[in-house]
């Protein structure tokens, strides 16, 4: 079970974090979140610590974003993922893509998140297949980039697609249990975030220590 911490912005906070056996590490570049990531500390931490990171993938994401805009932010963090929380259409997923093969700026890879409630169609993530390396899948809400809400997880026994995905959506410290019980076919990982959190921004690394022990064991 992969783990994926989201919404860091505090360079001690990272470097905590980077003490635990996690997966991926989420930075949130959406003006309109309470965890984005502004000019300031982070991005000097980031390229001059990156050996710091061993092996934890950096995902960057977005909403409705720019391409520029990713392509930037791609290469000042080094970013290993771009994670796509809006709108974005598999074209935009395509064009992303067909930019980085004739280029020589670093690349990344995608995660397209869909926004799930009881009457989502799951077929909808066929077209995203060729282009996305994983999918997200969150609580549908009034929020982009999360909403800290839970939703049905049976409902994603309908997914019958080829693409591995995470599971977000108000996952919380007592979860570990029921996540480890889940039978999901290509469940991948978990995206964990505001229930861990001392505030926006900033993660509780007492509360995610017993919880990332649980899943790992």
């Amino acid at each position: 079970m992969r783990i994926k911490v989201c919404g860091m912005r505090e360079p001690e906070n990272v470097e905590a974090l980077l003490g635990l056996p996690i997966d991926y590490m989420g930075f949130i570049f959406y003006k309109k979140s309470p965890r984005n990531v502004k000019k300031g500390p982070l991005i000097d931490w980031v390229q001059k610590n990156g050996k710091a990171f061993n092996g934890i993938a950096r995902v960057g994401v977005f909403v409705n974003s720019e391409i520029d805009f990713i392509l930037n932010k791609v290469h000042d963090y080094n970013l290993d993922y771009v994670q796509l929380h809006g709108n974005e259409s598999a074209e935009y997923c395509q064009e992303i893509q067909s930019f980085w093969a004739i280029s020589t700026m670093r690349s990344a890879r995608l995660i397209k998140v869909f926004s799930v409630d009881d009457e989502f169609d799951f077929s909808q993530t066929r077209a995203y297949e060729p282009h996305c390396s994983y999918f997200l899948f969150d609580t549908k809400g009034e929020n982009a980039g999360g909403n800290g809400v839970k939703f049905n997880w049976n409902i994603l026994e309908s997914y019958q697609g080829n693409t591995p995905f995470f599971l977000s959506g108000g996952i919380d410290p007592q979860a570990a249990e029921a996540i480890k019980r889940l039978k999901l076919n290509r469940l991948y990982g978990i995206d964990i975030n505001s229930r861990f959190e001392i505030k926006p921004g900033l993660k509780d690394i007492e509360k995610i220590k017993p919880f990332v022990a649980a899943l790992k064991n």
